[in-house]
Order: C-alpha cells, then sequence, then structure tokens
C-alpha cells in the first residue's frame, strides 16, 4: 500500500546554488548529496527539519534522464516561473520576516485567503512557492482567492 509521499523533484538550473538557497535561506537540511556511478548525475535532496519522511530532489533538467528537447522545455519553464508548488508553516508572518531577511525574493506578501494566509516566493532558479498557514476550520468563502 501507497503510505504518502517520499520525493517530490525540484527542478533547478543550478545545483549548487539551490542547496545553498534551500539550505541557507530557507533553513532546510541536505539529506543526500551523491553522484551516482563514475561521472554520473547527481543526487541532492533536502528536506524540512520537522518532516524527515519527505525530500525534495533538487534536478538539474537533463541530468535526470529527460532528453535534450524536454531538458530545454523544463529549463524555459523553470526560467518564466510556471513551475511552482505550496509549503506548509505554522508562522507565516514571521517565516516571511526572517526568509525575507535572508533575502528571498517575494512575489506577494501574505495576504488572507480561503484556505489561510499565504505569501508567495521565487527560489534562485524562477519556480515560485505558496508559503501557507492553513486556516483551522472550513474555508472561509468570504476572502479574495488571489486568482
Amino acid at each position: 500500500m501507497i503510505k504518502g509521499l517520499a520525493i517530490a523533484t525540484v527542478w533547478v538550473l543550478d545545483q549548487d546554488r539551490a542547496k545553498e538557497f534551500y539550505t541557507e535561506k530557507l533553513g532546510m537540511e541536505v539529506r543526500t548529496d551523491m553522484t551516482l556511478g563514475e561521472g554520473g548525475m547527481r543526487f541532492l535532496t533536502v528536506g524540512a527539519k520537522d518532516q524527515p519522511e519527505v525530500m525534495l530532489a533538487l534536478m538539474v533538467p537533463g541530468d535526470a534522464g529527460t532528453d535534450a528537447e524536454s531538458a530545454e522545455a523544463i529549463r524555459g519553464l523553470v526560467g518564466r516561473g510556471a513551475l511552482g508548488a505550496a509549503l506548509h508553516t505554522d508562522d507565516v508572518h514571521g517565516d516571511y520576516e526572517r526568509l525575507k531577511a535572508r533575502g528571498v525574493e517575494f512575489l506577494q506578501e501574505p495576504q488572507e485567503r480561503p484556505y489561510g494566509t499565504e505569501a508567495i516566493f521565487r527560489d534562485d532558479s524562477g519556480n515560485w512557492f505558496s508559503l501557507t498557514q492553513q486556516r483551522e476550520g472550513e474555508l472561509d468563502l468570504g476572502k479574495d482567492w488571489g486568482c
């Protein structure tokens, strides 16, 4: 039986820069940093300290078995900020201030949404992330969705 998510891929343009961003700016920890075989693909994973069972694989397009055309398309999507994900926090306002002080580029300061309070930032490659403090209880449909 499937028990949950273990590793999710985040496409990045430079693994060294991404490692620095995700660890030094976002405060994640390195879980794996190894090269698979002689001259093979670098497998780099990071994760939130309080969630050891979930990792983000910071992968460069082309190194992960993608063909040249697909790798170029992925690089284009990343660079345009078309790819993203959501991260959970229990203090969106405090994390917003801490991350902003570390140089994280925010596209949106914390805003009230039907599902909670959300701030949006970009990583060093261009991926966007929703940093969300979930609302307790039901959706507040009186709030703007922000779309």
